[in-house]
């Protein structure tokens, strides 16, 4: 399983989610997070850190029903600092569940640097409070993390409990369309983590491997464009919302109230 916060679009599209539907969801249509059966995925999770618990709840259902299954769930250095992080943990080191905790560590919760998150030298380290395994691995680093999330997927489903990963990285660009990184933090910073951009440094090792060329990137650009592109006519032909589908998508029985509401709008 895989429990997304509102950053993994890329480990939708692994996974086969249809990017039109990513679209969709994205341009305010719940519709779009209508999750296909056969894939197991939560949908985004918006609120921060309330979905690690939701990821801890599913692994332990897991293990209580002997299923090789392994719940992967995703959040930002800021979801750290609140309470469904340490109690989702907590439970998953007394439970040992099927769990593993990918923190994307990019140093900057909205405007609010690591160091005014926690006093702990590493995010990785807490997994020690909790009697589980911290990792704390180059986020910047494509083939680091492919390693220390795969080892602990397979510790996970081998029934030898959760892993904490805390994938250090950086945020070049600013928060949100309302954020401005240029008044907390300096340009010569966001330059120095420039150099280490992960897509310009996994380039840099195809083109010494002899992987990559002008005709391989071409190639790629050409049928992401043409994956976009499907994609995005297939979402613009969907059909209208009403305002009724507000009523629509967030209870499988709508309860008494909302049901009469929903009449009373009608």
């Amino acid at each position: 399983w895989f429990v997304p916060s509102y950053r993994e679009n890329g480990v939708f599209i692994t996974r086969g989610y249809p990017m039109d539907m990513l679209y969709q969801y994205w341009a305010g249509d719940e519709r779009g997070m209508a999750i296909p059966k056969d894939m197991n995925a939560l949908p985004v999770a918006v609120p921060v850190g309330s979905q690690i618990p939701h990821a801890v709840g599913i692994a332990w259902a897991n293990k209580l029903q002997e299923k090789k299954s392994v719940a992967v769930v995703y959040f930002g250095d800021g979801a750290t600092s609140k309470g469904d992080f340490h109690e989702g943990i907590n439970f998953a080191g007394v439970f040992q569940v099927p769990c593993v905790f990918i923190c994307q560590n990019n140093q900057w919760a909205i405007s609010v640097p690591r160091t005014k998150q926690t006093a702990s030298e590493t995010i990785a380290q807490k997994a020690i409070a909790y009697g589980i395994e911290g990792v704390l691995v180059d986020g910047n680093d494509v083939f680091a993390v492919f390693k220390v999330v795969r080892d602990a997927v397979e510790k996970a489903r081998a029934g030898k409990g959760p892993t904490l990963i805390e994938c250090y990285t950086y945020r070049l660009q600013n928060h949100t369309t309302a954020d401005d990184w240029k008044k907390y933090r300096s340009e010569e910073e966001v330059e120095k983590w420039k150099q280490k951009d992960p897509i310009a440094r996994l380039r840099k090792y195809m083109e010494e491997e002899g992987i990559w060329d002008e005709n391989y990137e071409k190639g790629v650009w050409d049928d992401a464009k043409t994956k976009v592109s499907e994609a995005t006519k297939k979402f613009e032909s969907v059909s209208p919302l009403t305002p009724l589908d507000m009523f629509s998508n967030v209870y499988e029985e709508l309860p008494p109230e909302i049901e009469e509401q929903r009449k009373d709008f009608e």
